[in-house]
C-alpha cells in the first residue's frame, strides 16, 4: 500500500473525530439547557424561605425561565442566522453564564427571577444555532441521523437529571449552586467548541425580520404563559383563555404578515417547548407529592 492514501485519509479521519468531540460538547450545551427548567425545583421552598419570598413570587422562579425560553426561541434562531451559528452560540454560552451567576448571587426573590429570565432568553439564543450547528457539521445522512439521536437522547434526559442534580447540590452545597452548576457546563462547552467547530461562512446571511420576530414571539410567550397559568388556575380561568386566544391571533397573524407558514421552523420550535413544558409540569408534580407526603409525615409526628 503506497503512503500517500494513507496520508489523505489521515487528516479526513481527524476531521471525523473533531466533529464527534464537537457533537459532545453541543449536547453538553443542550443538557444545560434543558435541566435548567427543573434544576432549582427541589429547592423551590428553600430559596423561599432563603429570600423571604411569597408563594406567587416563588412559582415565576420556573415560570420565567419557561416564557422567555419558549417566547425568544424562533428570534433566537433568526438572531443565529443573522450573526452565524457559531458566534450565536458562544453568545448564548456567555449569556446563559452571566445570567447563572447573577442568579447564584441574588438577593431576593424578584432578582432571581430576573436572572432566570435572562437565563431563558440566553437559552433560547443557544438552542437553535447548537441545532444549526449539528446540522452544518453533519452532513452525510447516516452520521446526521446518529448525531441528533444522541442530541436528542441528552436533551430528553435533561429534566430528570435536572431533578436529581439540583436535589443534590440542595442538600450538599446549598441552593445557589443550582445556578453556579453551569458555570462548569458552560466553560467546558465554550472551550471545547473553540477547535472543533468551522468557523462560520462569510456568505451573505439572512436578515433579521423583526416584525415576524415580534409576532411569533409574543405567540409563543402567550402560549407558554397560558400553559404555565393553567397549572394553578385551571384551563377555564380567563387569563388561560386570554393567554390562548392572543396565541392563536399571533400565529395567525405570523402566517399571513410573512406570506407563508414557516412551517418546519414552528414545528420545532413547538417541539421543543412541548418537551419543555412536559419535564416543568412532570417534575413540579414529583415535587408537590414529596413535600406534600414530607407535610403530612411531620404532622403525624406532632
Amino acid at each position: 500500500m503506497s503512503a500517500r492514501p494513507i496520508a489523505e485519509a489521515a487528516p479526513e479521519r481527524a476531521s471525523r473525530d473533531r466533529r464527534w468531540i464537537a457533537l459532545g460538547f453541543i449536547a453538553l450545551a443542550q443538557l444545560m439547557i434543558a435541566l435548567d427548567a427543573t434544576v432549582v425545583n427541589v429547592a423551590l421552598p428553600t430559596i423561599q424561605r432563603a429570600l423571604h419570598g411569597s408563594d406567587a413570587t416563588r412559582q415565576w422562579i420556573i415560570t420565567a425561565y419557561t416564557v422567555a425560553f419558549g417566547g425568544l426561541l424562533l428570534l433566537g434562531g433568526g438572531i443565529s442566522d443573522a450573526i452565524g451559528r457559531r458566534r450565536a452560540f458562544r453568545l448564548g454560552l456567555i449569556g446563559f453564564a452571566a445570567s447563572s451567576l447573577l442568579g447564584g448571587a441574588a438577593l431576593n426573590l424578584p432578582m432571581l427571577v430576573a436572572a432566570r429570565a435572562l437565563q431563558g432568553a440566553a437559552a433560547a439564543l443557544l438552542a437553535p444555532s447548537a441545532l444549526s450547528l449539528l446540522a452544518v457539521t453533519f452532513r452525510e445522512r447516516g452520521e446526521r441521523a446518529r448525531a441528533f439521536a444522541v442530541f436528542g437522547a441528552v436533551a430528553g434526559s435533561g429534566g430528570a437529571i435536572g431533578l436529581i442534580l439540583g436535589g443534590w447540590l440542595t442538600q450538599s452545597a446549598g441552593w445557589r449552586y443550582c445556578l453556579y452548576v453551569n458555570l462548569v457546563f458552560a466553560l467546558l462547552a465554550f472551550a471545547g467548541t473553540y477547535s472543533t467547530l468551522a468557523p462560520d461562512r462569510s456568505g451573505a446571511r439572512r436578515p433579521l425580520d423583526l416584525l415576524s420576530a415580534a409576532l411569533i414571539t409574543a405567540s409563543l410567550g402567550a402560549l407558554v404563559y397560558g400553559c404555565s397559568a393553567a397549572l394553578r388556575a385551571g384551563w377555564t380561568a380567563p387569563q388561560v383563555v386570554a393567554a390562548g386566544v392572543a396565541a392563536i391571533a399571533g400565529v395567525v397573524l405570523f402566517a399571513f404578515g410573512t406570506g407563508t407558514i414557516r412551517s418546519f421552523a414552528i414545528v420545532m420550535t413547538l417541539g421543543i417547548v412541548t418537551s419543555l413544558f412536559t419535564s416543568v409540569v412532570g417534575s413540579r408534580a414529583l415535587v408537590h407529592a414529596i413535600w406534600g407526603s414530607r407535610r403530612r409525615l411531620d404532622h403525624l409526628s406532632i
